[in-house]
């Protein structure tokens, strides 16, 4: 089966590592890919928001599955494209991505289908927002409503930093048109864990937990980021509480845009707060998150070619999925300046020498290949991913191989899974 993955970061680089281990798959294409995608797949130069691009290749390829890592081409409408040219494509249609593209659109679902969530209200103009703000004590969370890659939401501990976020959002318009509209939601207290779950629209299978780092720097401190490590399984989330998510959550969003008559075939991955009443939505997101993917997919047994074609064929239900019992972490390694303003095209050295730490894979986000060298090209660089029998011993593999890599002006966190490890 030849394979067509859309993406160029660490998510996608961990996609087509997975992938290429079906018996199934005899070649994967990848657009755009990166420097470090070339070893598994063919990486082809079309953008991932030239739909028409995308689907002449596919059948320029004669490709039979499409596998959509970004956010940004599911809610443009990409799947819909393939599906219509007869290509099978995974991941949600247009109308399945707005569960992402639009947090007001969620919130409004979630409220109609008493699926658990923080308290809130959508703005779309910055004065009522701002007097709303005079009436709140803080802490308050403040969200662009649209795609914002991660980086539009900001949790503000005083007044001034929520009048802040609402002008750098609505008026400075610092994430274009994504903050049309804003969301003004209660802050949640307790510990956040990402939950993935594949599903055809009604079968519904989770994947193992993971938790997110998504704090620029040490200690959960500095401006929200894509994600600056991972690590899996999260304790937090006790088989109980797991329970409660698939029947409190992830069945009740399936159902629910089924009955608004949408189906949602794919990734749906449930950001929850885990408080003292229970797990609550922070957010959905529509395909595998990054750097939860690198986390998740080396722990998965199963073929997760058959796994997505059962997605796209209806057959979901027949599905047991196997895991391995191994802790995962991953630690990214990112440009100076970054999630702010940094520089690209430094020389990356130790790549191979990092590869040889027992049980670590190097997957690559923002790399480029100049004059023979690898080089830097985007804001997060490389996850570096390693599993080991218990969560220290992954988390030491990783940072082992960390110590081993360099570029200018690197930056990463050195307390990854630090709640679990502390707990």
């Amino acid at each position: 089966m030849r394979v067509l993955v859309v993406g160029s970061g660490g998510r996608e680089h961990t996609l087509c590592w997975k992938l290429s281990q079906s018996p199934r798959v005899n070649k994967i294409y990848c657009a755009p890919g990166n420097a470090g995608i070339e070893a598994t797949a063919e990486c082809v130069k079309v953008d991932v928001m030239d739909i028409p691009g995308l689907v002449r290749l596919a059948i320029l390829k004669e490709v039979e599955l499409v596998v959509v890592g970004p956010e940004a081409p599911l809610a443009a409408g990409l799947v819909d494209e393939l599906t219509a040219a007869g290509i099978p494509a995974f991941g949600p249609n247009k109308e399945a991505a707005r569960l992402e593209g639009s947090k007001a659109f969620a919130k409004k679902l979630m409220l109609k289908y008493n699926i658990p969530t923080a308290a809130s209200h959508t703005f779309e103009e910055a004065a009522p927002a701002l007097a709303y703000l005079d009436k709140l004590a803080p802490p308050v969370v403040v969200k662009a409503d649209g795609l914002a890659a991660g980086k539009g939401v900001v949790v503000a501990r005083t007044p001034a930093e929520a009048r802040e976020a609402v002008e750098r959002i609505m008026i400075q318009k610092e994430f274009g048109a994504a903050g049309d509209r804003v969301i003004i939601e209660e802050f949640l207290d307790g510990e956040e864990v990402s939950v993935l779950a594949f599903t055809d629209g009604e079968a519904v299978i989770p994947m193992v937990s993971s938790q997110d780092h998504k704090a620029a720097y040490d200690g959960d401190t500095g401006p929200n980021t894509g994600g600056m490590g991972a690590y899996s399984p999260a304790p937090v989330l006790t088989p109980e509480l797991m329970a409660r998510v698939e029947k409190e959550i992830l069945y009740p969003t399936i159902t629910g845009l089924r009955r608004e008559g949408i189906t949602f075939k794919g990734v749906l991955y449930a950001g929850l707060m885990i408080t003292a009443d229970g797990p609550k939505v922070l957010e959905y997101n529509a395909r595998f998150g990054d750097p939860e993917c690198q986390v998740v997919l080396p722990r998965l047994e199963s073929d997760l070619a058959e796994v997505m074609l059962d997605v796209i064929n209806n057959n979901l239900s027949e599905r047991k999925l196997r895991w391995s019992d191994d802790h995962t972490a991953c630690v990214v390694m990112a440009s100076g300046g970054y999630p702010g303003t940094y520089e690209k095209g430094w020389i990356i050295e130790g790549l191979e020498e990092a590869a040889t730490v027992e049980g670590t894979y190097v997957f690559h986000a923002g790399t480029a290949r100049k004059g023979g060298k690898i080089v830097t090209a985007g804001g997060r660089v490389l996850s570096v991913t390693a599993r080991g029998e218990t969560l220290a011993a992954a988390v030491n593999r990783a940072y082992a191989a960390v110590a081993k890599i360099r570029f200018q002006g690197a930056h990463y966190r050195r307390d990854i899974g630090h709640r679990a490890l502390q707990s």
